[in-house]
């Protein structure tokens, strides 16, 4: 499938990578957040040209933070968190006893103060149905390549956090369709 992608979504790939291996990103595997963390780094690509069109562009630090904050919150998504609180259960006092029995970022998985970790970064489930998926949605726009857009694209279609923080930032695949192949794109590719 490698051999479809883009230079543009190759670099995402790497930038993905980049954030597990050393940026922050936290974690021994790639996943859906860490490759639009990378998608947020590009300039000058397809993907890129949506986001700064769908006004993406000023509020990047803002998706960032975001989801950081998911990252935080264990991976959950707002809508796990308000329907936990539905419950009853407060995920945010459970975050803040976590933080202060074992530091911040413990449920994040953030490894501080344990050393490099020198395992082999790998794919994780999620990032592995984005490129599937990703596939799919170049299929679906008969596109021959695998750009960054289709990354992209991929993202809004797959459940969790990454889909969750573009949308609320305004992104979902509709809108990326209609900047990406005007009125007459074609129908979701699931």
């Amino acid at each position: 499938m490698f051999e479809r992608f883009t230079k543009d979504a190759r670099d995402v790939v790497k930038g993905a990578y980049a954030y597990v291996d050393g940026s922050g990103g936290g974690g021994r595997s790639v996943e859906p957040e860490h490759l639009l963390l990378a998608l947020l780094d590009r300039e000058g690509s397809r993907g890129s040209f949506a986001l700064v069109a769908l006004g993406l562009d000023e509020r990047r630090e803002s998706v960032r933070e975001a989801l950081r904050e998911a990252r935080r919150r264990a991976g959950l998504t707002q809508a796990e968190t308000d329907a936990l609180a539905g419950l009853g259960i407060d995920v945010e006092e459970i975050v803040a006893r976590v933080e202060e029995a074992h530091g911040v970022g413990a449920l994040a998985g953030e490894r501080k103060g344990k050393g490099r970790w020198s395992g082999r970064v790998s794919f994780g489930r999620g990032a592995k149905e984005v490129l599937e998926r990703s596939l799919r949605v170049a299929l679906a726009q008969r596109d021959r390549h695998i750009g960054d857009e289709h990354l992209l694209l991929a993202l809004t279609l797959r459940p969790g956090v990454p889909a969750e923080v573009l949308a609320d930032h305004g992104v979902t695949y509709e809108s990326l369709v209609r900047v990406l192949y005007g009125s007459g794109g074609e129908a979701k590719a699931g």
